[in-house]
């Protein structure tokens, strides 16, 4: 038999991924006894981690990668004691290999923002200098947004903004474009412009060289924050609870949350599950939230795809490169990332509906294809071990024609929303759910300004 829950918290966050977890700390922070519901076995939510079975290892169900200009997460990751789970770079560098196997670097260095992006553009062998000069117009572009100046169309596609603004296909497939594809998870084709803006505003927007540097994780995800989250909450007198199936049942007087034989009403809930189960969540009178509730369900999803490699010796001498213009855009080596703990290559393809429905084998061996083809280190080793990890709905879409994202607020008193589709101007990231979590932990405390 299940233990009762927290006795009278202060608060309720219904999902323990980024979002919820984030929520729940800065509640903490705020003096409030949290408790957190998650429906699986794990925390974590779509950034997560699981045990192979074959290796033993601990692997990512999906390779995520932050930026310096990730400010909220990684203020989330310095509260829960975890700023050291991550390796941030010192500047922007990246290694690219282009479809005929060209590998260049392009390195941003130690210099003054943003001269040090236009040194490092000026200086990338893989453009022409058309190129070149196409790609630092960019700049005044960028500034813009970053004033608060829209430089896109409603409903403007990536492609047709970048085009727009006289970038060549060269620097679109080398740069703009495996930017776009990993930070929106959708093809420049199909993803709206304006949260690709705001991405390269807070990218290359700031004075600070290292906004756009990569962030990896030096532990898997789960371990990264999700159990380091837990354990802040739990000091803090909350508690979090796994494996718990929540309804949340509205009537024109209270918010009520069941959990088994559980029922708690008049405490302010978070929920911080994702979009596609929201309309799930509730039961009862719905109708203040039908609008809401009618977004999530046309809301369409976009899917990544991830192929796990282990070789039988060492194939890569950093820890990812850029295999731009390919169904995999990324290859992680993990050995480089984890230390010792890791053995595999991780390859990501992002925006992957053209490809979410192959089997198994036509996307390892596509992944091998790709990879070998690149890597010349590849063709003397043996594959020891492969999966595929598949996320049907690992992010929202954000093509034209979406329905619009909600605030944190809901026409419900005691109810807010937190979650990486909230409308926070970022696409679907990590930092966009450590802020929605940040943002509706505040307006619960604004809310309800002492304990209950």
């Amino acid at each position: 038999m299940a233990a009762p829950l927290l006795t009278r918290p202060d608060v309720i966050v219904i999902g323990a991924g980024c979002a919820g977890l984030s929520a729940a700390v800065r509640l903490a922070q705020h003096g409030r006894r949290v408790l957190v519901l998650e429906a699986r076995s794990r925390l974590g939510g779509r950034a997560t981690a699981f045990k192979d079975r074959a290796t033993g290892e601990a692997v990512d169900n999906g390779q995520h990668v932050l930026l310096g200009c990730y400010t909220s997460t990684l203020t989330f990751l310095r509260a829960i004691g975890a700023e050291s789970h991550v390796r941030m770079a010192d500047e922007l560098a990246v290694t690219m290999i282009d479809q005929q196997g060209r590998r260049t670097r392009l390195h941003c260095g130690h210099g003054p923002v943003p001269l040090n992006l236009l040194v490092g553009l000026l200086q990338w062998p893989a453009l022409s200098w058309r190129d070149r000069w196409a790609a630092v117009a960019m700049g005044t572009v960028i500034r813009a947004e970053r004033r608060g100046v829209a430089t896109t169309l409603p409903d403007e596609t990536v492609a047709e903004w970048l085009t727009r603004h006289g970038q060549t296909p060269r620097v679109r497939e080398m740069l703009w474009d495996p930017l776009a594809l990993a930070a929106l998870n959708q093809p420049s084709e199909v993803a709206t412009a304006g949260p690709f803006a705001q991405v390269l505003a807070e990218m290359f927007g700031t004075r600070d060289r290292r906004a756009a540097a990569l962030v990896l994780p030096t532990v898997p995800l789960d371990e990264m924050y999700a159990a380091p989250a837990r354990t802040f909450i739990e000091a803090h007198g909350g508690e979090v609870r796994t494996g718990v199936t929540v309804q949340v049942v509205l009537d024109e007087r209270r918010v009520t949350v069941v959990a088994g034989a559980d029922a708690l009403s008049g405490v302010p809930v978070v929920a911080a599950v994702p979009w596609f189960a929201l309309p799930a969540l509730f039961s009862g009178d719905v109708a203040p939230l039908s609008a809401l509730l009618t977004a999530a369900a046309a809301t369409a999803p976009s899917p990544i795809a991830t192929v796990n490699l282990w070789f039988d010796r060492p194939v890569m001498d950093e820890a990812f490169v850029g295999l731009p213009g390919r169904v995999m855009q990324w290859a992680f080596d993990k050995r480089a990332v984890f230390g010792g703990r890791a053995s595999h290559l991780s390859l990501v393809s992002s925006g992957a509906a053209e490809v979410a429905s192959w089997t198994n084998q036509a996307l390892i061996e596509k992944a091998l294809h790709e990879l070998t083809a690149a890597l010349p280190a590849v063709r003397g080793a043996q594959v020891v071990n492969a999966t595929v990890i598949r996320e049907p709905r690992a992010t929202f879409s954000i093509a034209p024609g979406q329905p619009a994202r909600p605030s944190t607020a809901t026409a419900v008193a005691g109810l807010f929303l937190a979650g990486d589709w909230i409308a926070t101007g970022l696409p679907a990231t990590i930092e966009s759910a450590v802020r929605s979590g940040h943002l509706a932990a505040e307006a619960v405390v604004a809310r309800y300004p002492s304990s209950l």
